[in-house]
């Protein structure tokens, strides 16, 4: 249109605003997802599963409507019969998949911390009251793929186990995403869902480093006068007589050979307490890295390192610092601080 036949806005009048559907479908979902109660066990009911007919289903509506307009316009009594039997056969599919789903009970058991790139594995149990198997339910993270969903049967009066798995996007605390439950059973003509909310977190921890270099050397201990010289992490002087439940890893295997060749199964163990005059700290700074994230997922690898090789172990952070230890409790207090810094 020529500039001369255009309509200037009143001044102060506000542009009209254009809302596209994709815009107002994301916030009806969102508004539809903020009325979930969020909860680790959902019974399902009649006020929180949803039901419509599938492409199928509306394929059957149509034939069903073709053959009825047929039958009335040539008077055919058995098509009357095929259309009403069709129709019945219907009603009692809608009737048998609303059923599937109505009473059962959804448990989620607590998640167990994942690392970021590796697949979190979500465990749900489903509880069946009822006399009668429940067939074909399957359970996915909403928004899912066809490949990522899990299926099951229920037996009656019985339980099942299903392993719903996803990829979190971001290390650090986070809510487990919505899943949804549903059925087709069994025509495949309607399709019965639900959506729920758990109120359980997952943990993420980093990603480890690919190829991470050597664990640093360590420091002088406090009180040992810092007279010892550094030594490489696993580098020990002394041994001692093996004792009952000493890591594998510690035995020296080159003097075992010997004594089993000399006809004896004496044991020896490297001594840590005594050899180790130096403590490991994983520190930021040593890992020689700018990028935090890169630092975190190298710190990440360094303690798993150390928790194999069976070493105790500190870890330093901005504002935070964990105490030399070793164990899976350490570890796992190590790799938390590391996924919520």
């Amino acid at each position: 249109m020529p500039a001369a036949f255009e309509q200037a806005a009143p001044p102060g009048a506000a542009a009209p605003r254009q809302m596209p559907w994709r815009a107002v479908a994301a916030r009806w979902q969102r508004w539809w997802l903020a009325r979930l109660r969020r909860t680790d066990t959902l019974t399902l009911t009649q006020g929180n599963i949803y039901i419509l007919p599938t492409g199928a289903g509306w394929m059957l509506a149509l034939t069903l409507l073709v053959l009825l307009v047929a039958s009335i316009n040539f008077q055919l009594n058995l098509g009357y019969l095929l259309t009403f039997l069709l129709a019945g056969s219907v009603v009692v599919g809608v009737h048998l998949c609303h059923a599937t789903l109505r009473g059962l009970t959804l448990h989620l058991v607590p998640p167990q911390p994942q690392f970021l790139g590796a697949g979190a594995l979500l465990q749900v149990q489903l509880h069946n009251p009822q006399r009668a198997t429940r067939h074909g339910i399957a359970l996915a993270v909403r928004g899912g793929q066809a490949a990522e969903w899990a299926w099951t049967d229920v037996p009656a009066e019985g339980s099942a186990t299903v392993r719903v798995a996803f990829l979190p996007a971001r290390r650090g605390l986070q809510d487990v995403p919505v899943l949804m439950a549903e059925t087709r059973y069994p025509l495949g003509t309607f399709r019965v869902w639900t959506l729920w909310q758990p109120a359980a977190q997952l943990l993420v921890y980093p990603r480890p480093e690919v190829g991470a270099p050597a664990l640093p050397a360590g420091e002088p201990r406090s009180g040992s006068g810092g007279q010892a010289p550094a030594r490489g992490i696993g580098e020990f002087d002394g041994v001692r007589a093996y004792r009952r439940g000493d890591p594998l890893k510690l035995v020296v295997w080159k003097k075992a050979a010997k004594s089993l060749a000399t006809g004896t199964d004496d044991l020896v163990s490297r001594d840590t307490q005594q050899a180790q005059h130096h403590e490991l700290w994983l520190d930021g700074a040593a890992t020689g890295l700018q990028d935090p994230e890169a630092r975190v997922s190298r710190l990440t690898a360094w303690v798993l390192q150390a928790d194999r090789l069976g070493v105790e172990y500190g870890l330093r952070l901005p504002g935070q610092q964990i105490a030399p230890d070793s164990g899976a409790a350490h570890r796992h207090r190590c790799l938390e601080a590391l996924a919520l810094c």
